[in-house]
């Protein structure tokens, strides 16, 4: 198998659909450097950082030659998507991503994994379906609205020289990381 052409590449999806495992991953296997979005965006005690200090990260993580972003935030996607040459969208059901929610709150507060910046997932507070910090709720306000987006954001002109890559189910995604190697 030929290499992989791109050294650009934001992976983008749902919450939990694995868009930052799967770029991590590919940052390793291709030499490339990981831009988390959400390290870059959260402060101590899951505050924002101000919306010019997250760009000026976000421009300042994609000046490299070669990286992987996972993330979907539309206020810097001017900045990520106009550096990339690569789009891998990870476009699956509903029913597999919020499985992969759950099972990533539950496994994040049981073990208390530390996130960004000495964050921690507090299980309860995503529980509160009527919060803003439930990701239970961002899931269900997010998940179809992206669906019907995402085709949209990448058939606008400024997208065009994007390739695309869309993955309907993890298997497929795996598979294809595997044949990478």
């Amino acid at each position: 198998m030929p290499s992989f052409p791109y050294k650009r590449i934001v992976i983008i999806g749902t919450t939990s659909s694995g868009k930052s495992t799967l770029a991590e991953r590919l940052a390793k296997q291709l030499a490339l450097d990981f831009v988390d979005l959400d390290a870059l965006h959260w402060e101590p005690n899951w505050q924002e950082a101000p919306l010019e200090v997250f760009r000026e990260r976000v421009s300042d993580a994609t000046q490299a030659p070669a990286w992987a972003v996972a993330g979907n935030y539309h206020v810097v996607r001017d900045i990520v998507w106009s550096r990339a040459e690569a789009v891998i969208w990870l476009d699956y059901s509903a029913p597999v991503v919020f499985g992969r929610l759950w099972k990533r709150v539950w496994r994040r507060w049981w073990f208390q994994e530390e996130l960004w910046n000495g964050n921690r997932e507090n299980i309860w507070t995503h529980f509160k379906l009527w919060s803003d910090e439930s990701l239970f709720k961002w899931f269900f306000k997010t998940y179809w609205r992206r669906k019907r987006e995402i085709p949209e954001l990448l058939a606008l002109p400024e997208h065009k020289h994007l390739n695309l890559i869309r993955f309907k189910d993890p298997k497929e995604a795996e598979k294809w990381l595997e044949d990478l190697q």
